[in-house]
């Protein structure tokens, strides 16, 4: 049996995988929690797509961009253990999401680009703690490997047709899901009564899915939208929002 109350698959470039785990640690102060950290690379998933046709320009670079800090933190996870990822992962989302916008190169690809380089890595590894020669692995396509096996792992546990985060209850006999996907964090508090509601669905065995396609602009410093502002609601077609015609 695993130890861990959920695993949480993600992708460090996926703003609301990283809204959603944001609340996965308030949720641990408030219900004893342990939580283990898998990966699930959006570039490998979406590697049968045409990025130019389904989603906007910028897109590719930046889930390449997941993938290479994936394997990063792959390499951290073999010589580490997986207790390295839990800072490893907080720090990744500090860095990309919850630094201010840097001026006109928000949402640009030059900037995404630059989130799988090793001038951003490794201040990233700094702060978790761990070795900079870590960041070695950017380029190092034998991790893939790894990584594609956790992210099947995750989808034969809830089918194809989702995105991250995905968080498998209980493991590893309880049910996985897609989400929940949120714009802004709960106070603290209520995070955990949030919690309850989510368990309460995934114990069901009946629940297969609640979905809506618009979602509000992240609620993230590096989205440009403070902490009491509302981010602009946006209509999202399987998974992008990218419009379409």
């Amino acid at each position: 049996m695993s130890s861990a109350d959920i695993r949480f698959y993600f992708d460090p470039v996926c703003p609301f995988c990283w809204l959603t785990s944001k609340w996965i640690r308030m949720v641990q102060t408030e219900r004893d929690l342990a939580v283990e950290w898998r990966f699930i690379s959006l570039r490998l998933i979406n590697s049968h797509i045409d990025y130019d046709a389904h989603f906007p320009p910028e897109y590719e670079a930046g889930h390449t961009a997941g993938l290479r800090l994936l394997r990063v933190a792959a390499r951290a996870r073999a010589e580490h253990g997986p207790q390295a990822l839990d800072p490893l992962q907080a720090a990744f989302g500090a860095h990309i999401f919850d630094t201010p916008p840097a001026g006109d190169l928000v949402d640009d690809q030059e900037h995404r680009e630059r989130r799988g380089t090793r001038e951003f890595v490794e201040p990233i590894l700094r702060d978790a703690g761990l070795p900079l020669g870590l960041a070695d692995a950017l380029d190092d396509e034998s991790w893939d490997a790894e990584i594609r096996a956790d992210g099947e792992e995750a989808l034969i546990l809830t089918g194809k047709d989702v995105g991250t985060p995905i968080i498998h209850f209980e493991p590893p006999d309880g049910v996985a899901f897609f989400g929940p996907v949120i714009s802004r964090l709960p106070d603290q508090g209520t995070a955990g009564e949030l919690w309850d509601h989510v368990v309460a669905l995934a114990r069901f065995p009946g629940f297969s899915e609640l979905k809506r396609s618009l979602r509000e602009r992240p609620q993230l410093v590096g989205f440009g939208v403070p902490a009491d502002a509302f981010g602009q609601q946006e209509d999202w077609h399987a998974g992008s929002r990218r419009q379409q015609k």
